[in-house]
């Protein structure tokens, strides 16, 4: 494998065939310490199906079910992810994913199967990198806390829309709300990663609501600065892995009126 930086906190593109890849413990095992050390692998120019999809998955952890999407037919572990001018995405939200579960998965993988041109990028963040440039005042304050994530608080608006609700009120009940810790270690890692997010964190325990949402919005902006973040233009065979210990993301919502769909695993390794 060539890996070249994407960014300077986050972020690496990784050259290899992946198709071949899914053949070695040992290249899995390489792929897989990339990801851990640079928050997220890209990977360009990929020919693999569902079903290789599905492997490489599975020899990277346990692969696990989303409530609120459909799969990929013939591929039950392949989630979709679309965006059409009928039914446009609702996620506009920095977020790490499904922290409303009480173990979260440890990875994503996001390939692209229909993007429109020009628009429709993805943005991640360092949680480790904002961790770290934390002053120690602060750092040291919230290192004890801990904060609720609820699945109920992430899918708002899919609950308001009368076209949506129906699908996941069954979710709701089979996620209640969940703690984690607001500073978490990054198994693998000598690192630690601020693990709260605007989409599925509801409040931080034992403060006042006022307090909760002003040390709340004070995290999620400190963890999305320029110096934190990259930034992936996709294309048609392109793929991205990421570890959702150590960082958040969000969709760039400028595709809205075209067609945008996206397959996806996750995967918990812990």
């Amino acid at each position: 494998m060539r890996i070249t930086k994407a960014a300077g906190a986050i972020g690496a593109f990784v050259e290899c065939d992946l198709a071949r890849v899914v053949e070695s413990a040992q290249a899995v095992a390489e792929l897989r310490a990339t990801i851990v050390e640079h928050g997220v692998a890209i990977l360009r120019d990929q020919t693999i199906d569902a079903r290789a999809m599905t492997l490489l998955g599975e020899q990277l952890g346990a692969i696990e079910p989303h409530p609120a999407y459909g799969t990929l037919e013939g591929a039950p572990d392949v989630q979709i992810l679309e965006s059409t001018p009928e039914v446009p995405s609702k996620i506009e939200l920095w977020h790490s994913d499904m922290t409303f579960r009480a173990v979260p998965p440890t990875f994503t993988m996001l390939q692209a199967d229909i993007v429109p041109t020009g628009c429709g990028d993805t943005m991640w963040a360092s949680a480790t990198a904002a961790r770290e440039s934390l002053s120690k005042e602060l750092a040291d304050w919230i290192e004890p806390m801990e904060a609720i994530h609820d699945f109920a608080f992430g899918f708002q608006e899919s609950l308001e829309d009368p076209a949506t609700r129906a699908t996941i009120e069954e979710a709701i009940e089979a996620n209640p709300p969940v703690r984690h810790p607001v500073v978490r270690p990054v198994v693998e890692s000598d690192r630690s990663a601020i693990f709260v997010n605007p989409l599925f964190t509801k409040r931080i325990d034992g403060l006042t609501r006022q307090e909760s949402g002003w040390l709340l919005d004070a995290l999620h902006q400190h963890l999305i600065r320029d110096e934190h973040t990259v930034r992936l233009q996709w294309r048609p065979g392109t793929i991205a892995v990421w570890d959702n210990r150590s960082t958040q993301h969000k969709p760039v919502n400028d595709f809205l009126g075209h067609h945008r769909r996206m397959l996806r695993l996750t995967i918990n390794a812990d």
